[in-house]
């Protein structure tokens, strides 16, 4: 086998699998409409912004949750995706979900006062930021 071919299975193999998540990610947000909308998702995004600056300014967290959270920034600034940001829904439904990973990932480490003590926004905002990152209300 060439060289070439080896590199077009791998090529094809890869957007199988793209595709595949593409369309699980699709199917999980039309059979779970409960949880929260792309719509307020994208409405929440500069405080989501402010958030992780904030808490990735806060010397008193651990310096792996530090990193984690700018290691977001870095990836939502990137001008590319996993899935490019002009598909309609799923474009923006992976830093969406990038997002509530991370967070899910700093609440479990550090709590979730933390985002209560560092949330820039409303409180029906934090309560849904709590929802999508999968924690629950404190309150």
């Amino acid at each position: 086998m060439r060289w070439w071919q080896a590199a077009l299975g791998a090529m094809a193999g890869f957007v199988l699998v793209y595709l595949f998540l593409l369309g699980l990610l699709w199917r999980y947000s039309r059979t779970h409409p409960e949880s929260v909308s792309m719509r307020e998702a994208m409405r929440l995004l500069p405080d989501v912004l402010r958030l992780v600056k904030r808490l990735a300014a806060d010397r008193s967290l651990p310096r792996t949750i530090r990193f984690r959270l700018l290691a977001l920034l870095g990836y939502l600034a990137m001008p590319f995706d996993v899935v490019p940001d002009f598909i309609p829904v799923l474009g923006y439904a992976d830093d969406a979900l990038v997002v509530a990973l991370v967070l899910r990932s700093v609440v479990r480490r550090a709590g979730p006062d933390t985002l209560d003590r560092h949330w820039p926004g409303t409180s029906q905002g934090l309560g849904l930021v709590k929802q999508l990152a999968r924690v629950r209300a404190s309150r």
